[in-house]
């Protein structure tokens, strides 16, 4: 008999103590010599006569054999490791002296469940009944009465072993689906965890969302409601994050947000949470049983962890932190009172000096609540017409005439009057409007020029502040042209001023942007220098006319002579560049007469006149206003700007 199955015949095994039954089945289900030369025969006889030859189309099966039970078991378990299981087995019911039928099919199906079995048998002393409840189950088991005939044999073959094939297809079918179900499930999974991860936890900096935490501080007033403790909700600030954004870009800002929540993570313990709010708010939930002396020694813990400088872009930055602190039960018993208060003390440490620590205490959230109302009130304004450009003349030094002025917005709130730029502009920029606002001062300060132009007065250059966001937006040089379009005004009555911060953010984008302004005719004047990050090499290829000395070094200039040295040579520097220089926040005598003996060009400031409406400055501009004649004089003549030394040539 054959040792090894041939690929694709089914491998049968019979299991009988009788040699000649095995000859048998060899002789019905195999291929013997006899059989060989019979069909040889029948081709032979069936060529010689012309006659088509007749191939059978039996089916061919590879017949192994065992003459006792264990010794048949023992082959199914090679079969099985060998990866060629049999597809049945044709097992004789008395074997002595080793296992009868019975107790050999049991130990097969114990080693393969899956093979099908022939009970073969001359005896009728086994009920069928007996059979199937001793062996369990009867869909893969047959009777075959000794003696059998061949046919019988054939067919018992034949079905049971196209029934194990089908089976086995249908098997490993199952295990398929079921794979690739377990591959789709697991990455249903991991795709659900991922998706469950983004929805509680901040993107950029990986700490819990504003989602997590309010689960987070939820579970903190159950424990400590049932516990009787209390807890702390402590909210930090970053100190002037704003200007790190706008004069290094919101790369850098994310660099520092990404450190500051490391060093927080840092310094709290397992069981407490630090989350992201928005922006660079974070909050930390310091877990139940928290005094308010372990809250003040966490944030002091926290003021430390910031002081270390963070190197970005090739700048050192010191980071600092106003804190505010909220206390379960005493401050709030929800989530949202807790917050709002730890929100309210962070206020007022920012009003204190910043870099400091706040516990709550009441009253202080009047500051915020007023702030949410002075909000509400900005989004209206502008289109209820609330706003209003004030004008403050930009006087010559040495003559004490002007020719050009700095609009200023001002907003009229219908129940508190005059709103100053300092109380709103800020909070303009938090919530998104300090773009449109800066579009109508634009276009409201072109119109007025034209007018005052249309009314017979003599023109005027007319200054407009520039916010960060607005010059980073992409938009800023159409923007201007369509203004001055719009008003009919020709751009060297245009003047844009851009903060230091604002033009250093991206100073290769800012050349460009510049050059741009220039070739329109715009001047440009770099507003508050002296206070951001200037680089010498940029200033130098900065397509600027004016550098405007921020206020800071004017208010102590006549009994400081520092800030008479440092005015000084701003001034210089300004003049060896082909720049004109203004003085912001000039009040008295004695700082106008230093400033002409430094050289500065022209100044702004109460000791001339203070910002007025438009009806004052038009009485200024009839009174002391210079005549046309010297503004075209300014423009050829005086300014050292490159602007100017460009229209000459």
């Amino acid at each position: 008999m054959a040792k090894h199955p041939e690929i694709g015949a089914p491998r049968l095994l019979v299991i009988d103590d009788n040699v000649a039954i095995h000859q048998d089945f060899l002789k019905v289900l195999g291929s013997t010599p006899e059989k060989a030369a019979e069909d040889e025969f029948l081709a032979a006889e069936a060529a010689l006569f012309g006659e088509p030859v007749e191939v059978s189309e039996r089916p061919t099966f590879t017949i192994d054999s065992a003459h006792q039970g264990q010794e048949g078991v023992e082959k199914v378990r090679q079969a099985l490791e060998e990866g060629h299981p049999y597809s049945m087995a044709f097992v004789d019911m008395r074997m002595p002296p080793g296992w009868d039928g019975l107790e050999t099919i049991e130990h097969l199906w114990a080693v393969d469940p899956h093979i099908q079995v022939v009970i073969c048998s001359a005896h009728a002393d086994y009920d069928w009944m007996d059979v199937v409840q001793r062996l369990g189950h009867s869909d893969q088991l047959l009777v075959l009465r000794k003696p059998f005939e061949p046919i019988e044999v054939l067919q018992c073959a034949n079905s049971l072993t196209s029934k194990w094939r089908n089976e086995r297809i249908i098997r490993a079918q199952v295990a398929s689906l079921e794979r690739d179900v377990s591959v789709r499930t697991q990455g249903l999974e991991a795709a659900t965890r991922q998706l469950r991860h983004l929805a509680t936890h901040d993107a950029l900096t990986g700490l819990p969302n504003r989602v997590l935490l309010d689960d987070r501080i939820a579970q903190a007033l159950t424990h400590a409601h049932r516990e009787r403790h209390s807890f702390a909700v402590m909210l930090c600030d970053l100190d002037r994050f704003k200007l790190i954004n706008d004069s290094l870009g919101h790369h850098a800002g994310d660099h520092l947000l990404q450190e500051v929540a490391r060093r927080l993570t840092n310094v709290v313990r397992d069981v407490d949470t630090v989350a992201r709010l928005g922006a660079d708010e974070f909050i930390i939930v310091l877990s139940p049983p928290t005094s308010r002396k372990d809250a003040e020694v966490v944030a002091q813990r926290v003021i430390e962890a910031m002081q270390p400088a963070v190197e970005i872009a090739g700048i050192t930055i010191h980071a600092s932190p106003s804190i505010g602190i909220a206390f379960y039960p005493d401050d709030g018993s929800s989530v949202e009172t807790l917050i709002a208060h730890a929100d309210a003390a962070m206020f007022a440490a920012k009003q204190r000096g910043r870099n400091s620590v706040q516990c709550y205490a009441a009253g202080m959230d009047a500051g915020t609540h007023d702030k949410v109302r002075l909000e509400s009130d900005l989004h209206t304004a502008l289109a209820l017409r609330q706003f209003e450009l004030y004008y403050q003349p930009k006087v010559d030094t040495m003559s004490g005439t002007f020719y050009s002025a700095e609009a200023l917005i001002r907003w009229r709130h219908p129940e508190r009057g005059l709103v100053s730029p300092a109380a709103f502009i800020p909070l303009a920029e938090e919530c998104g409007l300090i773009g449109p606002i800066g579009e109508w001062v634009l276009r409201e300060a072109c119109r007025q020029g034209r007018a005052w132009q249309q009314a017979g007065l003599s023109p005027v250059r007319i200054a407009v502040n520039v916010a960060a966001s607005q010059f980073r937006a992409g938009d800023l040089v159409e923007t201007i042209h369509q203004a001055l379009a719009d008003a009919e005004l020709e751009a060297r009555f245009l003047e844009v001023e851009l903060t230091e911060s604002a033009v250093m953010s991206d100073p290769e984008e800012s050349i460009k942007i510049l050059e741009q302004l220039s070739e329109m005719g715009v001047l440009v004047s770099v507003d508050d220098f002296g206070t951001g990050y200037s680089s010498m090499s940029y200033l130098r290829r900065f397509p600027i006319d004016q550098l405007k000395i921020d206020r800071s070094f004017l208010s102590e200039i006549t009994a400081r002579s520092d800030d008479a040295s440092i005015v000084g040579a701003i001034v210089s520097l300004a003049h060896n560049l082909r720049l004109k220089v203004v003085a912001e926040g000039v009040e008295t005598v004695a700082q106008l007469d230093l400033l002409k003996t430094l050289g500065c060009d022209q100044y702004q400031g109460y000791q001339f006149s203070p910002p007025v409406p438009a009806a004052e400055f038009e009485s200024l501009m009839r009174g002391v206003y210079a005549n046309g004649a010297d503004l075209a004089n300014d423009d050829a003549l005086r300014t050292r700007s490159k602007l100017a030394a460009r229209r000459r040539r």
